[in-house]
């Protein structure tokens, strides 16, 4: 699933023209290209990236801050060319696919819902992530109290007042992207908004 979702990614990239690739992206002061820096942190050979680690001292923003610093140095060609390399999966592949998953296919609309590039995301994949949302971005406070109902996949988690909408627009709420909770209806919605605005 890993391998499908970058593929499709890959696939993507191909196709931006240069403007696309400097529109902000979801994620707050990053680029579209940025983005796609972040990623190649699955092109990283693991001892290089443990090392990366210790100088960061542990600090993902760091890391990350290092990533996309590095990622603004490349052509466009060379971060596909980079990014392809990723697709065959790395160490986070292999020890932690489901995270790694969740966060490829975060990213993956990060660039896509910006641009207006909808898409339509296998259903199996797609009721991976919601059944394991990524840990690193604490879902659990965002979700605890709540009902929610994806209407495009047989997926429910939860009791309480009802959140409802496409499996991927719920997968973004939880990521903190607050665009999608327009998505998204329901008496639950409005406390969900509180969360997510709260983070």
């Amino acid at each position: 699933m890993v391998m499908q979702e970058r593929e499709e990614i890959a696939d993507l990239l191909r196709t931006l023209t240069p403007e696309q690739w400097s529109t902000e992206s979801l994620c707050r002061g990053w680029q579209v290209r940025d983005v796609v820096a972040h990623l190649l942190y699955e092109s990283t050979p693991p001892l290089k990236y443990a090392v990366e680690i210790l100088r960061a001292g542990g600090s993902s923003d760091r890391i990350n801050a290092g990533y996309v610093r590095r990622g603004r140095e490349m052509t466009i060609p060379d971060l596909i060319a980079a990014f392809e390399t990723t697709i065959a999966g790395g160490i986070g592949s292999r020890l932690a696919p489901r995270i790694v998953l969740a966060d490829t296919m975060i990213h993956h609309q990060d660039i896509r819902r910006p641009l207006g590039l909808a898409r339509s995301i296998a259903p199996a994949r797609l009721r991976m992530v919601l059944d394991h949302p990524d840990p690193f971005l604490r879902p659990g406070p965002r979700m605890r109290g709540l009902r929610f109902s994806a209407t495009d996949v047989d997926w429910h988690h939860g009791d309480g007042p009802a959140v409802r909408g496409p499996g991927e627009a719920i997968v973004l709420a939880l990521a903190r992207r607050s665009v999608a909770l327009d998505d998204l209806e329901g008496a639950g919605v409005q406390i969900l908004r509180g969360r997510v605005s709260g983070s």
